[in-house]
């Protein structure tokens, strides 16, 4: 017995009749008959299948509808009745004079959108019906972990969002959007049309990083990738680059996804970056006074910042990209989510298919989040051993992306990062500052080679000519873009 006061939990009526509109049904397969090429093309915008018609008879006939469409065959009164009595499938749907009362009870198929979305919306509500239902059954079971059901509940949602048709925007429109964001770069004389790295080297090539843009980071270990990525966070989320000056004119907050060091870890190094401290000082308590202060004032900036960190270990790609987007509803200004890095993900539905099969499907998830939240994405990636076997100097190419070429496929931007002092072979071997940024790929716009400094002992990247007054420090490959 429930406790006094409280009231037992509601349980779920066998009695309820699911959502459904059998008028809408009606009138959008009477409109098929009398409109096929433009009604059937409506429902296959909006993924409409069979199972998206409630009553029985209806599935059947619009799976016959979307076969002859699918052939070409002409679709009319005489030759769906032809064709269901060939499939033996007449009686099914109620004879020849269903179909006449199908026709007849549509007065004009230029409702048929109107009918078509209605159609939609109660098919989505029983998937979404079903997909709880399991949900609770499964809960009742309690077979196995509260985390994995959780998982399972969330990806059954995502599957039934997946469903809805993505609506296609007028054509004025994304023109006006765009005529809006030239005018935007020529108000600033030139520059980026995305947000800044917060290095003026890089922007001139990206021209920022771009909403909806899949940016691949790639690297072999301890080259510097997590520092890069974090430098261009710290820039985001402070407004500007503390060496030059340059970047963001104002704070936006980041979302970033650490699967490989503790958020702790991560703030360690970023004030220590910051305050152009080594890290290695601090346990030691060796200190100075200035240092000290430098580091205070490092830590009260980033405090003010909007940084948020997910160090979750273990994350599957689908939890990934549920997690960005409750950040990306409650922080309407996201400027970037960073994935530190991709190989760390899973995809337990493609885990049996190999290695290579999940790497291009978490690949493809990143790229639909990325869209779909019209943010930039900026994806740390591990390069394969192939540079070490390839000549002295180890130039890593886009082949080189470990583990699937969806990776090199799904990018919109591709950033091979190399430091020539860890190579021995490497002419500039002796230059222990010099990182080589190599923009391999860049569907939109130019490749190039920039070289950078990299200040090993605070973990920080700057550019070439801010403190090494390399003149050859871009040079941009203008013919870059990709088909």
């Amino acid at each position: 017995m429930p406790p006094s006061g409280t009231s037992p939990a509601p349980t779920a009526r066998a009695d309820r009749i699911p959502p459904h509109s059998e008028e809408a049904e009606r009138g959008l397969l009477g409109s098929v008959l009398l409109d096929a090429p433009r009604v059937m093309d409506l429902c296959i915008e909006r993924r409409l299948c069979p199972d998206a018609f409630y009553l029985p008879a209806h599935a059947a006939l619009f799976e016959v509808l979307f076969e002859m469409h699918r052939r070409q065959a002409g679709i009319d009164l005489n030759t769906v009745t032809a064709r269901l009595r060939d499939l033996g499938r007449l009686d099914e749907i109620g004879g020849h004079g269903r179909l006449v009362e199908l026709v007849e009870s549509t007065i004009t198929p230029a409702h048929a959108e109107f009918y078509a979305d209605i159609v939609h919306q109660k098919f989505l509500l029983r998937r979404l019906i079903d997909r709880s239902r399991e949900t609770i059954e499964e809960c009742y079971k309690a077979a196995d972990d509260v985390n994995e059901i959780l998982n399972r509940a969330e990806q059954s949602v995502l599957s039934v969002d997946e469903l809805r048709a993505g609506a296609i925007a007028p054509w004025p429109e994304l023109v006006h959007d765009v005529m809006e964001e030239i005018d935007a770069v020529i108000r600033r004389k030139g520059g980026r049309t995305g947000v800044s790295t917060g290095y003026r080297q890089l922007d001139q090539i990206l021209l920022g990083l771009q909403p909806s843009d899949m940016i691949v980071l790639a690297a072999r270990p301890s080259m510097g990738k997590t520092s890069l990525a974090m430098n261009i966070v710290e820039h985001l989320a402070t407004g500007v680059n503390a060496d030059s000056g340059y970047g963001e004119d104002e704070p936006r907050p980041v979302l970033v996804f650490s699967c490989e060091m503790s958020k702790e870890s991560l703030v360690r190094r970023m004030v220590c970056s910051r305050a152009r401290i080594e890290w290695s000082k601090v346990p030691r308590g060796f200190l100075s006074q200035a240092e000290h202060v430098r580091m205070t004032s490092a830590a009260a900036a980033l405090m003010k910042a909007e940084i948020l960190v997910d160090d979750t270990a273990g994350l599957s790609a689908l939890e990934l990209r549920s997690r960005a987007r409750r950040v990306a509803r409650n922080y309407s200004r996201l400027a970037l989510i960073v994935v530190d890095y991709l190989q760390m993900l899973t995809y337990p539905e493609f885990s049996r298919d190999g290695r290579q099969r999940e790497t291009a499907a978490i690949s493809g998830a990143l790229k639909a989040m990325a869209k779909e939240l019209k943010v930039p994405v900026l994806v740390l990636s591990q390069l394969s051993r192939n540079p070490e076997n390839r000549d002295k100097e180890q130039t890593p190419r886009l082949s080189d992306l470990r583990d699937s070429g969806s990776i090199e496929q799904d990018a919109d931007v591709v950033l091979l990062l190399q430091r020539p002092c860890r190579i021995k072979g490497h002419k500039d071997h002796d230059d222990t500052r010099l990182a080589i940024v190599d923009i391999a790929k860049h569907r939109n716009g130019a490749t190039g080679v920039i070289k950078m400094n990299f200040e090993e002992t605070f973990m920080r990247f700057e550019d070439r000519e801010t403190r090494g007054g390399d003149e050859e420090a871009v040079a941009p490959t203008v013919g870059g873009i990709d088909e």
